[in-house]
């Protein structure tokens, strides 16, 4: 077992998905921010609540769907090379895109490796 395909892991990160939507649907001054340097569309941010959302719940399908899981990781992967493309088109080289960068890492080692089968 390792960190990558621990079940706690997948809730931990569940746990931080459904923070993020929370703050992304109240559009706190940060994430606003955010959105701004990186030009994302007015019309596109009600949308990112509801996908960092859905990630949660399909993160937390480890304990019973880790094929759901892992397809979830894979999703978070290409929504992760979107937003780092988003901050290097907009030449924004904020904390947001090493945060954005080290995720794309971690979501894509995990598709990699896939959750641990508890059998």
């Amino acid at each position: 077992m390792s960190a990558l395909t621990s079940q706690k892991t997948y809730a931990v990160l569940a746990a931080m998905q459904a923070g993020d939507a929370v703050a992304c649907a109240l559009m706190v001054p940060p994430i606003k921010k955010a959105f701004d340097d990186v030009g994302l569309a007015e019309e596109l941010r009600p949308v990112i609540p509801v996908v960092k959302a859905a990630s949660a719940v399909g993160l937390l399908s480890v304990y019973r769907f880790p094929r759901l899981a892992r397809l979830t990781t894979f999703m978070l992967t290409v929504y992760f090379v979107l937003a780092v493309a988003f901050h290097v088109k907009a030449k924004d080289w904020s904390p947001g895109l090493v945060a954005a960068t080290s995720f794309l890492g971690l979501f894509g080692a995990m598709t990699v490796r896939g959750p641990e089968s508890r059998r």
